[in-house]
């Protein structure tokens, strides 16, 4: 056990010697990912509209934080290519687990390392507020989302294995594409509808969507001073249960709908059908009813017509 955790320390530290080699490429790629940022943000600002300010911000740093998590992790192998330390890692006696666990664990304290700036810079752009955010919500969403894009990037890292020459950049259009499909800076809605179907397969969309309702994006009452996530979730939970399409209130109403109609149709079409009276004499006398009575008791009630035999 504690040989594992030396070697996953390792690796983590190797990946920080070499981010302090590239230190000055590293600031600038932090640079151009915080004025790509608040350049989406400001666009909302522009508008004067705080849910879209709140919606491209929102967007903007998930995707900075996992884009440079797939990033890190698939581009390892090109990384230790480019380094001519490939054959030296995977002819070690470390496991790919451990490898891969300390590729990993660095490449999501960079990611956070990132993220943190960009939010720094973007607090002095726009009106930013994280008062009253489900903060605790956001981190779990991203833990489990972290996860996901941890197995892409595994995934990813090894084209540059099938093909030295073309991977890397596989990994990139992978990348890419995710960026189209996933709804980071408008709604999945807008896509065209042959594309629409690969949005349910990216992580990312799934991720945004929550943590914009944990933000209180679509609320009204979220303003540029205070959140407010839970009203915004009552709302929509409100609006399921009006539908019927919640297992309580929804799911009863629904059954109760169901049970009713058989009914209503039986009771709409007794009120529609028409009297004995007007019934064509074809038609009665094809049934099976009684015969008629005598002539001299047609106009006569029922409960008289015993008198009335008894008179006659």
């Amino acid at each position: 056990m504690e040989r594992g955790l030396r070697q996953t320390w390792a690796f983590m530290f190797r990946g920080y010697h070499l981010t302090r080699r590239y230190l000055s490429w590293v600031v600038v790629f932090n640079f151009y990912a915080l004025t790509g940022s608040a350049a989406v943000a400001l666009i909302g600002v522009a508008a004067n509209d705080h849910q879209l300010t709140l919606t491209l911000i929102v967007g903007a740093l998930l995707w900075n934080f996992l884009s440079v998590l797939y990033n890190e992790i698939a581009m390892s192998i090109a990384y230790e290519r480019w380094e001519g330390t490939l054959e030296y890692t995977f002819m070690a006696p470390v496991s790919r687990l451990v490898h891969l666990v300390g590729v990993s664990l660095f490449a999501l304290c960079n990611s956070v390392v990132n993220t943190t700036v960009v939010l720094g810079g973007l607090m002095l752009f726009t009106p930013l507020s994280l008062s009253g955010a489900n903060l605790p919500g956001i981190l779990v969403v991203i833990l489990a989302s972290t996860l996901a894009f941890v197995g892409l990037g595994v995934m990813a890292a090894a084209l540059p294995v099938l093909s030295p020459e073309r991977g890397a950049e596989g990994t990139h259009i992978f990348q890419g594409s995710l960026l189209l499909v996933s709804g980071v800076y408008y709604p999945v809605d807008v896509l065209p509808a042959w594309i629409q179907p690969l949005s349910a397969l990216s992580p990312a969309t799934y991720t945004l969507s929550a943590c914009r309702k944990l933000v209180g994006i679509g609320n009204p009452a979220t303003t540029a001073e205070r959140l407010r996530p839970g009203r915004a979730l009552g709302q929509a939970h409100g609006t399921l249960e009006a539908n019927g399409l919640t297992p309580r209130g929804g799911g009863a109403a629904q059954r109760a709908g169901r049970s009713r109609e058989p009914m209503t149709k039986a009771a709409r079409g007794a009120a529609t059908k028409p009297p004995k009276s007007q019934v064509p004499a074809s038609a009665a006398a094809s049934t099976d009813a009684p015969p008629p009575r005598p002539a001299a008791l047609a106009m006569t009630p029922d409960s008289a017509a015993p008198s009335a035999i008894a008179k006659s």
